[in-house]
């Protein structure tokens, strides 16, 4: 049996309304993206401290699963849109989703000394520190570049011992990474309670010690070095809080960050910390400072 995927564009005001209709027509799932993913436009899913809590995306895909033999027509004129609507129409063919889903996840070469991998893989290096982590619910798999580079600067910065609070955990991938390649008291923190949960259930997977929590929740401490892999606007409206968690000296490791942005968010965290660009990758930059004493 195959199935129609669509992808109608959209507004901010319009996302929603539009991905009601399509259920109520019919549609099997539906889903909303940003179309500006992977752009300077890119916006967070989730609201950050500072931030307003966007809803949805200033310009969205709405992207429904239909029956093989959906009326487009019929169906576009159900939802008002006339015949020759901007739209992308793809045909997907009956597979087994478990094995192709898991295909695409691979085990992940941080280091030498550092991988990432999927429950379903063998660990390539037995002798090298393996995180086991699989796709789920929360940001963070290590596949993508700006995970990769705070990953990278973990395993080839940590000496043992530091206290660190990865801030925006997501999966806790930085986090469990941290513990297993020694750091001491490691803090997760993440405003998504579903991220929280999926941080202890991987740190508890990989016999790691860490905690999680929501901001609300995040004890008093003084960081050694704090992480942060989020987003440009909310790392430089999050400068002054940042900031504040890390003790004199203390080492900063900032990604989610486009290469052209990077030097603005430098100039947002100035005013405390001797910031410098660490790494670059696939365009996205892994910024590093030290906190003024």
């Amino acid at each position: 049996m195959a199935w129609l995927s669509l992808k109608l564009p959209a507004d901010q005001d319009r996302a929603e309304a539009l991905a009601d209709a399509l259920l109520a027509a019919g549609a099997l799932s539906v889903s909303i993206e940003d179309r500006d993913a992977g752009s300077e436009r890119e916006l967070p899913q989730f609201g950050e401290p500072g931030e307003a809590d966007p809803r949805a995306w200033r310009r969205n895909w709405v992207v429904a699963l239909l029956p093989g033999d959906a009326d487009m027509a019929a169906l576009l004129a159900r939802l008002g849109l006339p015949a020759d609507a901007e739209r992308d129409v793809e045909t997907i063919e009956e597979q087994d989703w478990v094995r192709v889903t898991q295909a695409q996840f691979e085990p992940i070469r941080v280091t030498d000394r550092l991988w990432i991998v999927p429950s379903w893989h063998v660990a390539p290096d037995a002798g090298a520190v393996n995180i086991e982590l699989d796709p789920g619910l929360a940001f963070g798999t290590g596949s993508h570049p700006t995970t990769r580079l705070c990953l990278r600067w973990l395993a080839e910065h940590l000496r043992g011992g530091e206290t660190l609070l990865d801030y925006g955990c997501g999966s806790g991938i930085l986090a469990v990474a941290a513990a297993r390649l020694g750091a001491g008291r490691v803090v997760g923190v993440d405003i998504d309670p579903q991220a929280v949960s999926a941080s202890r259930a991987n740190a508890e997977r990989n016999r790691a010690r860490a905690e999680f929590c929501l901001p609300d929740a995040l004890p008093a401490l003084a960081a050694d070095i704090l992480v942060a892999n989020i987003l440009t606007n909310p790392l430089k409206a999050l400068a002054p809080l940042l900031a504040g968690r890390l003790a004199p000296g203390g080492r900063l490791v900032l990604s989610g960050i486009l290469e052209p942005q990077a030097e603005e968010v430098m100039a947002a965290y100035g005013p405390w910390f001797e910031m410098a660009v660490w790494a670059v990758e696939e365009g996205w930059v892994c910024l590093q400072g030290v906190k003024r004493c």
